[in-house]
C-alpha cells in the first residue's frame, strides 16, 4: 500500500478549470460527477479546508453536512450511492435536497430492498441473513417506498439505477430466467424517473436482455467492473445503447475486487492507478453523447484510480 508522502509536492489540480469544463459540458446534456461526495481526501482540491474549520480546528461534522455545496460549484451531478442501503425518509430527502444548491443533479441508486433477490450471509442483515427477499422486484414497494417520496424532487434526479448484484446459477440459470422476473417489473415502473439498470453477469449482456430494456426506454449501465467486460466491450455490443439516454459508472478495473482498491486507494487523495482504457472509453461516450444529442450520465469512483476527480480531470481534457 502506497500514500503520497508528506513531503511530496501536491498533484497539481486546477479546480476552476475543471468546473469550466464541467459546466460547458452540462450545457451540452453532458453530466459528470462522482460516485458520493463526502471525502476528505478531496479536501485542498475540491474542498477548501477553512471553510470546515470550527474553532481553528477541522470539523468532521460540519464538512459532512455542508460540503455539498462546495462540490456543487465544480459539479453538476452526483450519484448517491447511500440510498441502497435504505429508504431514506421524507424528512432526509427534504434535508438533502435543501442543503444542496438546485443547480445539482443527482442519480440514486435504488434501495437494495428492491433489487437483492437473497440477502447476503452478513452480520448487518441479522435475522434475514441468507434468506429470500420478499421486496425483490415488488413494483409497489418501489413506488410507495422511494419513487413516491422521490416525487416533490424529480426535476433535480436524473436517473435511478437498479444495481443487481451477480446472480448464481442456482438463481437464474439462464438471461431468459432473469428477464422474466425483470420485464414485467420495468412494464410496471411508475412515469416520471429515467431509469437504468446495472448488472453484474456478464452472460446477462446479451441481446434479449437490451431488447428488454429497450421495450421499456431504460438504459443499460456500462459499468467499470471487477468481473464485468471492459467499457470499450460493452460500447461495442450491438444494440447497446437502449434509451434516450446514457449511464455510465466507472467503478473499478476488471480484476480488481472492491476491498484490494478499499485497502490500496484510501484516503483517495491522489490517483496511483491510471487507468487508460477506462479513461479513453469515457471520453468515447461523451464523445457519443455529444454527436447524438442525447443526455449522458458519467460517474467515476474513488476506487476505480484513487481519485475521481483527478480521473475525470483527465477524461475531460480536451473537451
Amino acid at each position: 500500500m502506497s500514500y503520497p508522502s508528506l513531503f511530496d509536492e501536491p498533484p497539481t489540480f486546477d479546480r476552476a478549470a475543471l468546473a469550466a469544463r464541467l459546466r460547458r459540458l452540462a450545457s451540452q446534456d453532458i453530466f459528470i460527477g462522482t460516485s458520493s461526495w463526502k471525502y476528505e481526501g478531496w479536501l485542498d482540491q475540491i474542498y477548501t479546508r477553512e471553510r470546515y474549520l470550527t474553532r481553528g480546528r477541522f470539523s468532521r461534522k460540519r464538512f459532512e453536512e455542508t460540503c455539498i455545496q462546495e462540490y456543487a460549484e465544480v459539479f453538476p451531478i452526483v450519484c448517491g450511492d447511500f440510498s441502497f442501503y435504505q429508504f431514506p425518509s421524507d424528512a432526509y430527502w427534504h434535508k438533502l435536497f435543501t442543503a444542496a444548491p438546485p443547480s445539482l443533479q443527482f442519480a440514486f441508486k435504488v434501495p437494495e430492498e428492491i433489487t437483492v433477490r437473497q440477502w447476503p450471509t452478513h452480520a448487518r442483515y441479522g435475522p434475514r441473513a441468507g434468506s429470500a427477499n420478499e421486496s425483490f422486484l415488488n413494483p409497489r414497494i418501489f413506488d410507495a417506498g422511494f419513487a413516491q417520496p422521490l416525487a416533490p424532487y424529480r426535476r433535480r434526479v436524473a436517473v435511478l439505477i437498479f444495481e443487481f448484484a451477480s446472480f448464481s446459477r442456482e438463481a437464474y440459470n439462464s438471461t431468459d430466467d432473469f428477464l422474466a422476473v425483470l420485464d414485467p417489473f420495468l412494464a410496471h415502473l411508475p412515469p416520471g424517473f429515467r431509469y437504468a439498470v446495472e448488472i453484474r453477469n456478464p452472460e446477462f449482456l446479451a441481446a434479449d436482455y437490451l431488447s428488454c430494456l429497450r421495450a421499456h426506454g431504460v438504459a443499460h449501465v456500462f459499468n467499470a467492473w471487477s468481473r464485468m467486460p471492459e467499457l470499450r466491450a460493452q460500447l461495442n455490443a450491438p444494440g447497446v445503447f437502449t434509451a434516450g439516454f446514457n449511464v455510465c459508472r466507472a467503478l473499478l478495473r476488471r480484476g480488481r475486487a472492491y476491498e484490494q482498491a478499499v485497502a490500496r486507494f484510501s484516503p483517495y487523495q491522489a490517483v496511483q492507478d491510471e487507468n487508460p482504457e477506462a479513461r479513453a472509453s469515457l471520453k468515447e461516450l461523451v464523445g457519443h453523447g455529444l454527436q447524438t444529442r442525447k443526455p449522458t450520465f458519467l460517474f467515476v469512483n474513488n476506487r476505480l484510480e484513487g481519485n475521481a476527480p483527478m480521473t475525470i480531470e483527465g477524461v475531460v481534457e480536451g473537451f
